[in-house]
Formats: C-alpha cells, sequence, structure tokens
C-alpha cells in the first residue's frame, strides 16, 4: 500500500529512514503484465534461497500482485521474519543475493534490486502490517469496483511532479484508507484469513499466486 503535496516531505521522517536519501523519479502507471507473477516467482525462490528458515513467509503483494490492476512495473515482495530490527540475521544474505538496502525504519526495512524494479519489504512475522498488506492484496483481487477506483487514483497522481516516490505513495492515503475499511469489513464477515498462499518457505520453487 503504497496526502497533500507540500513539496517537502508529506511524511516528516525521509530524510532519516532512505538510504541513500530521496530520489526524484517518474511515475508510470502502466497496465497489468503477465510477466509480473512469473518475475515474482524467480525472486522468490532467489529469497527462499538466501534466507531459508530465517524468512516465515514470501508473498507478492502491491499492485502488481492482483491481475488486472494497473501498476508501476515495480514487484513487490513480503518477506516475513522474527525482528525485522535485527537486520544482521537476514540483511548480508539479502546483499548477498543482490538486493540493496533503501528503507530502514523501526518494523520494517525495504531491499531493492539495482535495476529498482523489485522492492523486498521485510514485516515481523505476524504483525499487523503484515495482516494488511495481505488483506488489501486479496481484497483487491476480489473487488472489482475498489479495484478500478485504486486505478483511476493512482493513474491520477501518477500525472502530478513528486519530490520522490514515497510522496506519492503518502498521497495515495486517502483511496487506501477508504478500500481498506470495506476490505476490513470482508475480513470481519469471516471471508477473509490471513493464512495466505505464501506461509511457511518449506520450498524455495513455489510459484507466484
Amino acid at each position: 500500500m503504497d496526502g497533500e503535496d507540500r513539496r517537502g516531505d508529506p511524511l516528516g521522517r525521509l530524510d532519516a529512514v532512505l538510504v541513500g536519501g530521496i530520489e526524484k523519479r517518474p511515475i508510470e502507471i502502466v497496465d497489468w503484465r503477465p510477466a509480473w507473477p512469473e518475475a515474482y516467482a524467480q525472486h522468490r525462490a532467489r529469497i527462499a534461497r538466501a534466507l531459508g528458515n530465517r524468512a516465515s513467509r514470501i508473498e507478492h503483494v502491491g499492485s502488481t500482485a492482483v491481475p488486472g490492476l494497473g501498476a508501476k512495473p515495480v514487484i513487490d515482495i513480503l518477506v516475513a521474519v522474527a525482528d525485522p530490527d535485527d537486520e544482521d540475521s537476514y540483511g548480508p544474505q539479502l546483499t548477498e543475493a543482490g538486493y540493496l538496502l533503501r528503507v530502514r525504519e523501526p518494523g520494517h526495512r525495504m531491499f531493492r534490486t539495482p535495476p529498482r524494479d523489485v522492492h523486498v519489504h521485510v514485516w515481523a512475522r505476524g504483525s499487523e502490517d503484515e495482516r494488511r498488506q495481505l488483506l488489501f492484496r486479496d481484497w483487491l483481487r476480489r473487488s472489482d469496483a475498489d479495484r478500478r477506483d485504486y486505478e483511476r487514483t493512482k493513474r491520477r497522481l501518477a500525472t502530478r511532479d513528486w519530490p520522490d516516490m514515497n510522496h506519492y505513495a503518502e498521497a495515495k492515503s486517502e483511496v487506501v484508507a477508504r478500500i481498506m475499511a470495506r476490505a476490513e469489513a470482508w475480513a470481519a464477515g469471516g471471508g477473509w484469513n490471513v493464512g495466505g498462499e505464501g506461509a511457511g518457505v518449506a520450498s524455495a520453487d513455489e510459484t507466484a499466486p
């Protein structure tokens, strides 16, 4: 789930958490591509080999994990570990596998490929962050109306000039909150659980959702 454009730092903390500082990059929303799940599967296998049982879950999340949803051509991958703040327990392995640290904040790390086309988000096992990422994805896979609403908002925001991709992500907070309210209602009604298809990393060659 990747506000208001204040031409500064709407998150109030980017300088502290971004490794390498703010980056001005164009935001491009493209039609959903069948190649994205295939790319995820390849990276999932690489991450699983690198982390072994350090990772209790590896899943494709974000817009590229939702068939039919336009997205930035960046694969988002959720990795659940015991303690994201214990960076020494998994960070060197991800770096060795080719992923470079970009975000360091309490309870969350984000690594990415040098071409910046894959983001690996490390969250705590069983955390609310992990749960929300999975619920948001699964609801968008189910709801045509919210999928269309989300894509319209993203395409509109992508036309604006942003100092950093994180400013664009923050600008989506209103539509994300609106969609999450419906997703939570669905979950509360018994239509969803956090099990997911990527819990338990027993095999490094599982395919994408």
